[in-house]
C-alpha cells in the first residue's frame, strides 16, 4: 500500500553517530524564525510567491502569500507578476501551476509529494481505458497529472464538478476519473450514471465509521462536514458536503459551534483561525490512527522550502505539447464555471 511505504519515511529520524564518543545524536532542532525570516528574505530576491495548500503544515501556511485548494493557488499565481513559484503541496498541483504560468519557474519543496489518487491513474493504464469507451465525454479531477489532463475532454475540481456534470447533453457518456468516490457522490448529486476510474484517496478512506457514530454521540449538536471524496458510508452522516473551500465557508456561516470534519485536519487551522470561538474535532482514522493526515502533503517542511528558495529546484518541468493539451480542458473548465 502506498501508505504503508511512505509513512515509516516521515517517521523515521535522520540520525548521525559521533565518531568521538559512538552515541547516537539528534540534529539540532532549527530556529523556526530565523528559518521564515530567511524565507522571507529569499522571496523578494527571487521575486517568488508561495503558495500552500489546505492541507499543509499550520507552519507553511503561515509564511504563505496565498493559501486555498489547487486550483485557486494556481490561479492567484498565474495572475501575480511573481517570476519563482513556491508550490506547497503536492505534485499534481505544482504541475497544474505550470500548464497556466509556462514563463515562471516552479518549484516544489519536496518532489516526493506525490498523491494516491494521482499515482493510481498511471498515463498508460488511463489511455487503454479511455479507448475501451470511444464514445465517452472525459471528465478528470483536477488530481491527477497533466498526462492524465491532456487525455481529458474537460478538468473538474470538487467544487464545481455537479455543475459541469450537469451541462454535458444528456444523451453523452461520460468517464469520470480518477476518483470514484467523488463521483459516486456526483452521480447522486445529478442522477447521471458515469463510467468511473477505480481511483480514491488513500486518506479520505481511512476514516473510520464508528470513530464518527461515537464522536456524534459524544457531541449531539456538533455538525458534520465531510470532503466529496469521502466515501458513501461516511457521507452518509454528513450534514454538509463540500471542497475544502465550501467547508471552510459553511464552518464561518453555519450557526453551529461545534464541526466534525471528515477531511485532512490540516484545513482546521484555517477553520480555527477564522473561527476562534468555535470547536473543530478532527475524526481518527481506522483504529484511532493518525492516518487521516496526508503523508504525501506532510513532506514538504519550513527547511524544504527555504532549500528550493536557495535552489529553485526541485523544479517542475512540462513537455510542452503535453501542457498544452492538458491547457485545454482546464480552459473549457474556467469558461463553463463561469
Amino acid at each position: 500500500m502506498l501508505g504503508a511505504s511512505i509513512m515509516p519515511q516521515i517517521a523515521q529520524k535522520k540520525l548521525y553517530t559521533a565518531e568521538s564518543t559512538h552515541q547516537t545524536v539528534l540534529p539540532a532542532p532549527i530556529n523556526q524564525e530565523a528559518v521564515k525570516e530567511q524565507i522571507k528574505s529569499l522571496c523578494k530576491k527571487r521575486n517568488a510567491v508561495i503558495l500552500a495548500h489546505y492541507y499543509q503544515d499550520e507552519l507553511i501556511q503561515d509564511i504563505a502569500h496565498f493559501i486555498g485548494d489547487s486550483l485557486e493557488l494556481s490561479r492567484k499565481a498565474a495572475a501575480t507578476n511573481a517570476e519563482v513559484i513556491v508550490f506547497c503541496g503536492v505534485h499534481f498541483m505544482a504541475e497544474t501551476a505550470k500548464i497556466l504560468s509556462p514563463d515562471k519557474k516552479v518549484v516544489i519543496p519536496d518532489v516526493n509529494a506525490g498523491c494516491s489518487l494521482s499515482n493510481e491513474c498511471p498515463e498508460e493504464d488511463f489511455r487503454k481505458f479511455c479507448e475501451k469507451h470511444p464514445d465517452h465525454f472525459v471528465i478528470s479531477y483536477i488530481n491527477c497529472s497533466a498526462a492524465v489532463k491532456a487525455q481529458s475532454d474537460l478538468i473538474c475540481t470538487s467544487s464545481n464538478a455537479v455543475e459541469l456534470v450537469k451541462q454535458v447533453p444528456k444523451e453523452m457518456p461520460i468517464l469520470f476519473a480518477p476518483d470514484k468516490n467523488l463521483g459516486r457522490w456526483v452521480e447522486r448529486q445529478t442522477g447521471r450514471k458515469m463510467t468511473l476510474w477505480p481511483g480514491s484517496c488513500m486518506v479520505h478512506e481511512t476514516f473510520n465509521e464508528e470513530a464518527i457514530l461515537k464522536l456524534k454521540i459524544n457531541h449531539p449538536e456538533a455538525d458534520v462536514i465531510a470532503h466529496p471524496e469521502c466515501t458513501e458510508v461516511l457521507l452518509q452522516y454528513a450534514d454538509f458536503i463540500g471542497s475544502t473551500s465550501k467547508l471552510l465557508s459553511y464552518s464561518q456561516s453555519s450557526s453551529s459551534e461545534e464541526f466534525i470534519v471528515l477531511t485532512e485536519p490540516g484545513i482546521i487551522y484555517q477553520m480555527q483561525k477564522n473561527n476562534p470561538l468555535k470547536t473543530f474535532i478532527p475524526v481518527p482514522g481506522i483504529d484511532g490512527c493518525n492516518c487521516n493526515i496526508c503523508p504525501y502533503m506532510r513532506l514538504n517542511t519550513l527547511e524544504k522550502v527555504l532549500q528550493s528558495l536557495i535552489s529553485l529546484s526541485p523544479e517542475i518541468s512540462l513537455n510542452e505539447q503535453i501542457r498544452l493539451k492538458a491547457l485545454s480542458p482546464i480552459n473549457k473548465m474556467l469558461s463553463l464555471s463561469a
